[in-house]
């Protein structure tokens, strides 16, 4: 994949702000299945994504989200004004699926019956490159469900690369969190950059859950759940393909201040035998449980 200009976007634990800034000669996978650069593994508390030609605005460095939810706009796209008054925040969750649309991405939001038309989260998703190419609306007993099919629109072809999937999931807890800063208690990054913390954080030790078994002669069924973070989709598609496993398609689903990940794998085309199937659990589990003083606290 040719090298271009990229942006490098930087995630503090320490700041209420996201900063972007240049980063020149430096390539990244072209998609799922490609062997990405060997990077130093990064603390838990700070985490660094090149994103290749694609920026994603959490926060620019000159705005920042009023502590208070605002009163709705005439303006105001997101939220319809129809949810009741209530205390109960109900659990945003944001599922990107390759699996069930073999030409476009579905993406699927929902966040009780507070969400609106999203015109604002479809105009943002296009400053990504992509073309929204079917929504729809539809609810039952949790709530509103908007479905989006994506496509590049440089190709019409749905997205393949984990960075570029990573941005799209980003953007819209960004605008989660600024249309509905209600959101904010409810997602593991309002905790940085939302109008309220969490009130409960999430062990990752206890959190975390890894299931390997063959789906098939000819490839296997990963699944991860763990504590959400910024960049953990590229992480793990990163841990993964470190190993030499292909990762053909799968779902990435954000609920609240947790990450579920179902990954189709496979090696050299074939179901990952089981010792395989344990290397790769050790890995992802290391990974993710890795203590947070490897951010050199000596």
């Amino acid at each position: 994949m040719a090298s271009a200009a990229n942006c490098v976007v930087y995630f503090s634990s320490n700041t209420n702000y996201l900063t972007v800034s240049e980063l020149k000669n430096h390539s990244l996978p072209a998609s799922f299945v490609s062997r990405p650069p060997n990077n130093n593994t990064l603390g838990k508390r700070s985490y660094i994504l090149a994103f290749s030609r694609y920026s994603v605005r959490l926060l620019s460095s000159t705005t920042g989200i009023n502590p208070r939810a605002a009163a709705p706009s005439a303006t105001a796209v997101e939220n319809d004004g129809s949810f009741p008054d209530t205390d109960m925040v109900p659990t945003p969750k944001v599922i990107i699926d390759q699996d069930s649309d073999p030409d476009a991405t579905v993406v699927e939001i929902t966040f009780g019956d507070r969400l609106g038309a999203l015109l604002d989260t479809m105009n943002a998703l296009k400053s990504l490159g992509l073309n929204v190419t079917k929504a729809n609306v539809y609810l039952d007993s949790s709530g509103k469900h908007n479905k989006f099919c994506i496509t590049k629109a440089s190709t019409g072809r749905k997205v393949e690369e984990p960075e570029l999937l990573e941005a799209i999931r980003l953007t819209i807890i960004n605008n989660l969190l600024e249309f509905h800063p209600e959101s904010s208690s409810q997602l593991a990054m309002g905790a940085t950059f939302g109008a309220e913390p969490p009130k409960e954080t999430v062990d990752v030790d206890i959190a975390t859950r890894i299931r390997v078994h063959d789906d098939g002669p000819d490839r296997s069924l990963l699944y991860v759940e763990t504590a959400d973070h910024p960049g953990l989709l590229v992480e793990l598609v990163k841990t993964i393909t470190d190993i030499n496993v292909a990762v053909e398609s799968g779902e990435f689903d954000t609920e609240g201040l947790l990450a579920k990940a179902k990954f189709h794998v496979s090696y050299k085309g074939k179901a990952l035998i089981k010792p395989l199937q344990q290397v790769l659990a050790n890995s992802l589990r290391y990974y993710l449980r890795r203590p947070t003083t490897e951010e050199a606290s000596f």
